[in-house]
């Protein structure tokens, strides 16, 4: 079978990509079943996870494999056989059992015991490579236990780890880390093979430090999953530099590729609006103009980056440029926005413009009207605005970012 693994860590380099739920990872792994045959599904994710762990580890010769009771183990025991196959020294922990253990990590754990796989009780005393295949999208509370035990052994080696899925204790949903915040530090470089679909947990909140680098293996789910997307909920990471990337003619100029007006920066704040204004000149804007709202800061502005035009806002023709309104505003920011939320054709709230929006009916109405006239509106909150347009607290946002 060809590996089809990737790293996606760097997710930009490959544009759009689906973020399923756990209720519809789950629905299209029994979608997927109906249409393999029998146990098909955990064979390719136990291939794909010892192909992994020999490309991070190819020197490793004793790896550690350390199974839950779920079908999360028994994607391990199918990694166990092919490692064992391929020469490596195996050795398999198993929390299930022959007696309550799901009906395909049942399977894989008799054909890990064909294959000449050893079970065992306790980890090895030392390793080269460990595999957390402990929990997967069922984790809904903290590990304990010989689980917990193997896990601190695990990250407390300096040896890699790859985490099968899910890094035991990460909520796939929501990134919440059902661990203790200072296990978030692991000795161990630590490697999560996503297998089906990737997860909304992965890359929010605790998730990227959870898991480290992030691979993914659609496990041949990608002939279905297209239309599939039309009734499981997703949403989706876009490389925000992928239409910059085209080659640019030689005959241009900055004049050429639009105009970018950053409007921010009140007193004591000018440093938002400049960092925006810079990294729009690095992202490939043409002309980019910085309106700071502190205009005693405009020629130390200038002088820093030349390249950048401080202008006032009032000089400007909003409606034929692109906007970036807020950073770093202050209250001051809330006196332009009618105008700039009536103006501007392409826009981008950010920070201060939005906690404005927020407490301010006649804004948010403005707001609510571009959507009707199909004018584009990017909001861009952190948790706490984001709390605070939807009239709830930061941490409901983080429990459900999606």
């Amino acid at each position: 079978m060809k590996c089809n693994v990737r790293n996606v860590s760097q997710i930009s380099k490959f544009g759009a990509l689906a973020l399923y739920s756990s209720a519809g990872t789950r629905a299209l792994e029994a979608h997927l079943q109906t249409m393999l045959p029998e146990h098909s599904l955990m064979q390719r994710a136990g291939l794909a996870c010892a192909e992994l762990a020999l490309a991070i580890a190819p020197h490793a010769r004793k790896i550690w494999i350390a199974c839950g009771p779920g079908n999360n183990g028994g994607d391990g025991l199918e990694a166990a056989v092919h490692l064992k196959q391929w020469g490596k020294d195996v050795t398999a922990t198993w929390l299930g059992n022959a007696q309550d253990s799901p009906k395909h990590a049942l399977s894989s754990w008799q054909r890990a015991k064909m294959a000449g796989v050893v079970i065992h009780s306790k980890p090895p005393e030392s390793f080269d490579l460990s595999i957390d295949a402990l929990l997967g999208l069922g984790c809904s509370r903290p590990p304990e236990g010989p689980m917990a035990q193997w896990l601190h052994t695990m990250h407390a080696s300096g040896k890699p780890v790859l985490a099968i899925d899910l890094p035991t204790g990460l909520n796939a949903d929501t990134g919440t880390w059902f661990r203790p915040a200072n296990t978030l530090t692991s000795f161990s470089p630590v490697h999560t093979l996503s297998l089906l679909t990737l997860k909304p947990g992965l890359f929010t909140a605790d998730g990227r430090d959870a898991c480290g680098q992030v691979w993914f293996d659609d496990l041949g789910s990608s002939s279905v999953e297209q239309a599939w997307q039309q009734v499981i909920p997703n949403a989706y990471l876009q490389s925000p530099y992928a239409k910059n990337l085209t080659p640019r003619r030689h005959n241009s100029h900055k004049g050429t590729y639009g105009d970018l007006i950053v409007i921010g920066g009140a007193p004591g704040m000018a440093g938002a609006a400049i960092l925006a204004s810079v990294a729009a000149l690095h992202s490939g804007a043409g002309r980019v103009y910085a309106c700071l709202l502190d205009t005693a800061f405009g020629l130390n502005a200038t002088a820093q980056y030349p390249a950048l035009m401080v202008r006032d806002v009032n000089s400007l023709q909003l409606e034929k440029a692109s906007i970036v309104c807020g950073c770093g505003g202050g209250d001051e920011v809330r006196a332009i926005l009618p105008k700039i939320l009536s103006a501007s054709a392409q826009l981008v709230l950010d920070a201060d413009a939005l906690n404005a929006i927020s407490s301010d009916s006649s804004l948010f109405h403005l707001l609510k009207g571009r959507t009707r006239t199909g004018r584009s509106t990017v909001l861009t909150p952190h948790p706490l605005e984001a709390a605070r347009l939807l009239k709830c607290t930061a941490q409901d946002i983080q429990n459900n970012r999606l």
